[in-house]
């Protein structure tokens, strides 16, 4: 359970950090909105 957790949090963790570099540096707007589903789910993950 924990370890799954954890994998879960890594990957959205390096979703957010590309996803929101690509919208940052590129203005890419899709990937803006990658980054807030990441977030929000990061936010899912934490309450858990």
């Amino acid at each position: 359970m924990i370890e799954q957790l954890l994998k879960e949090i890594s990957r959205v963790s390096e979703a957010l950090l590309t996803d929101g570099t690509l919208q940052s540096e590129r203005g890419n707007k899709a990937a803006g909105l990658r980054a807030r589903k990441a977030s929000l789910e990061a936010s899912k993950n934490k309450k858990q």
